[in-house]
């Protein structure tokens, strides 16, 4: 894992001097995002969103208050003579050593906060919003007089030689407040925010500084830290201020020619052609981002090169549901169904990697992409009738007892495949991250082309508030999406406006049904509307039950945007309780049948199930098998040799 990256292959692609910059070389955006809070959720969408509230997400703070109250970014500052916290986990597989173990908290809290601040607006949580005031108040209080916001005392902040959380503590809480001045214009959050990000940035100077170098040790709070491009990103949207497209370009290039443990995102590895991905799944698909940024603020050819290569690279790690291998390292694996796991984290980094590579790009394979992983493997991963998720989780899912479809592992103890409001055994990272995933998708389900054009791009039930030349405009997109694909668009304008509206045509759409006048372009259908203050479209994709394959050659059935599984009958089992209400569990199959695929599957579609004729391998004979949405399972076979 250890290897030395030079400086050799990024100074063929810049001359990296501190009076330089990349900002005559800036690519055009595809798509302008919309303010948050912009766009909210209704139907389906929100009832969930309410739960999760009502669930593990409203109530985490009170499921691990030690976690969520430990004063790291005040009174708790991290300094030479700290000792690394008892977090309450069993530490088992955690080789890498205990000093990651000190800045944990801050990615559990800031991770939390971000997700609870965003639900809490979209959802007009009066009580919830309350509290997010109170809390951004209180952060703001601990910004020093130079603008540093983190977790660090002056003795230790950007002096870091060997493992540390400064830049990766500051990106999560500063996505949170970001958010939370979005949706409120409160310019006393945005003047600290501008401190904040400026204090890094003269601390860390543009191409004469080295903030990556920090030895040949683990450092995966470091790796993590890479990420603070997605602030540079938001600020550069917020201000068009090229100076922060550069300071990202700087980080990645910084990134890439140091050592590093997480090492898949780095341009020399990429370049490398028999390279294959093999660090920890959540810093690879998180990284997909500085990557995108990068490539998008110097237009470099190699760094283009990169992304598609990268982006490929990914693809064969990827499962039917659109979970990527992240059980922890990828260790050079390509996607299994039964054999590579994925982690609740990962899902929501690669989602949301891939919305910004649709925001830059426009590319609609990663819209597909978004919506296979939202859908299918982040909803599969929660359990549907309690308020938790899995930490890790398979396609196919023959047991959440703990270990990996029953894996025997003498060597350690595996206590991530089970559902928990927690997960404190392991880490509490994933269940913060399930409290962001849907707010981050819905974010960016509308976009704006320009002023005078709208695009519908990821399907789901919300309202979208903006403005067309100036006036007021909203849609209400009422759908039961993806269960079914009608949709009907409510628009109502402040006055009588023009408009584009663009509409995402899905690559399973088989026929279009409406009796608005389109044009088809470049995956979208295009309405040209003239609104007198009200108007309605309706719409419908046709579509019919596919057999697809996955990258091992198995097979399995979808409809429309959804994978469908067959359930397997399972027994709860109850372990830890953190509150009434709110407790680990653990699945045990109570049949173990597998089925493979008949010459003659007939499948066939109805009410919300896929009917198909498949074979017992135990009995070997051929059975009717009734396949629902993965997301409606716990246990169940989703792929088919």
């Amino acid at each position: 894992m250890k290897c030395l990256v030079t400086l050799g292959i990024i100074a063929s692609i810049f001359v990296l001097k501190s009076e330089e910059t990349y900002a005559q070389m800036y690519q055009t955006e595809k798509y302008q995002r919309l303010p948050f809070g912009s766009i909210k959720p209704t139907g389906w969408l929100k009832e969930q969103m309410q739960k999760d509230m009502a669930g593990f997400v409203g109530n985490l703070d009170r499921l691990v208050p030690d976690l969520l109250n430990d004063p790291i970014y005040s009174s708790g500052r991290l300094h030479k003579k700290s000792k690394s916290k008892d977090l309450g986990n069993l530490k088992s597989g955690d080789a890498e050593g205990d000093e990651q173990y000190k800045w944990w908290n801050s990615e559990t809290q800031s991770n939390w906060w971000d997700g609870y601040i965003r639900n809490a607006f979209l959802l007009d949580d009066q009580q919830a919003i309350k509290k997010v005031k109170q809390y951004v108040d209180k952060i703001l209080s601990t910004q020093d007089d130079d603008g540093y916001l983190g977790i660090y005392d002056k003795e230790l902040r950007y002096k870091q030689t060997s493992e540390n959380g400064e830049l990766w503590a500051q990106t999560t809480l500063y996505r949170g407040l970001l958010a939370y001045y979005e949706v409120t214009h409160d310019l006393k959050v945005w003047n600290a925010i501008v401190r904040a990000v400026d204090n890094v940035m003269s601390s860390y100077p543009i191409n004469d500084s080295n903030p990556f170098n920090v030895g040949k040790e683990f450092s995966g709070g470091v790796a993590h830290g890479l990420t603070f491009t997605d602030v540079l990103d938001k600020m550069y949207q917020l201000t068009q201020n090229t100076k922060y497209l550069d300071y990202a370009a700087f980080l990645y290039l910084n990134y890439s020619a140091n050592f590093s443990c997480e090492k898949d995102a780095q341009l020399s590895y990429i370049l490398d052609t028999t390279y294959r991905l093999q660090s920890h799944g959540v810093h690879t698909y998180e990284h997909l981002r500085p990557l995108i940024v990068a490539a998008f603020a110097t237009g470099n050819s190699k760094i283009k090169r990169a992304l598609d290569i990268f982006i490929e690279r990914i693809s064969r790690c990827t499962t039917a549901t659109g979970g990527a291998i992240g059980d922890e390292w990828i260790g050079g694996r390509v996607a299994d169904a039964t054999n590579a796991g994925y982690e609740y984290c990962s899902l929501h980094e690669l989602l949301d990697s891939y919305t910004v590579l649709l925001q830059k790009r426009g590319d609609l394979k990663a819209a597909s992409n978004i919506e296979r992983i939202f859908f299918n493997a982040a909803q599969g991963a929660r359990d549907p009738h309690h308020s938790c998720i899995a930490y890790l989780k398979t396609d196919n899912s023959s047991e959440m007892m703990g270990t990996r479809n029953g894996e025997n592992e003498p060597d350690k103890k595996q206590t991530r495949y089970k559902y928990s409001p927690t997960h404190q055994d392991v880490a509490v990272c994933c269940v913060p991250n399930a409290g962001r995933i849907t707010p981050y998708f819905l974010q960016s389900s509308w976009m704006k082309e320009n002023d005078t054009t709208l695009v519908a791009i990821l399907l789901c039930p919300n309202t979208v508030n903006t403005t067309i030349k100036s006036i007021p405009t909203s849609i209400e997109e009422i759908t039961d999406y993806p269960s079914k694909n009608h949709f009907v668009f409510k628009i109502h304008s402040a006055q009588k406006v023009s408009f584009n509206l663009k509409i995402r045509v899905p690559e399973w759409a088989k026929n279009i049904k409406t009796k608005e006048t389109y044009r088809k372009e470049n995956g979208f259908i295009v309405i040209e509307k003239m609104v007198d203050q009200t108007a309605q479209i309706d719409l419908e994709y046709e579509t019919e039950v596919k057999l697809n394959e996955d990258v091992k050659n198995e097979k399995y059935f979808t409809y429309g945007a959804l994978v469908y599984s067959k359930p397997i009958k399972a027994a709860m089992q109850k372990g830890k309780s953190y509150a009434t209400g709110f407790e680990d569990l653990y699945y045990k199959a109570e049949e173990t049948p597998l089925y493979e695929l008949t010459n003659h599957t007939n499948a066939s579609f109805k009410n919300g199930i896929i009917r198909v004729n498949l074979k017992n391998s135990k009995t070997n004979k051929n059975e009717q098998v009734d396949l629902i949405p993965i997301a409606k399972t716990i246990l169940r076979q989703t792929t088919f040799k």
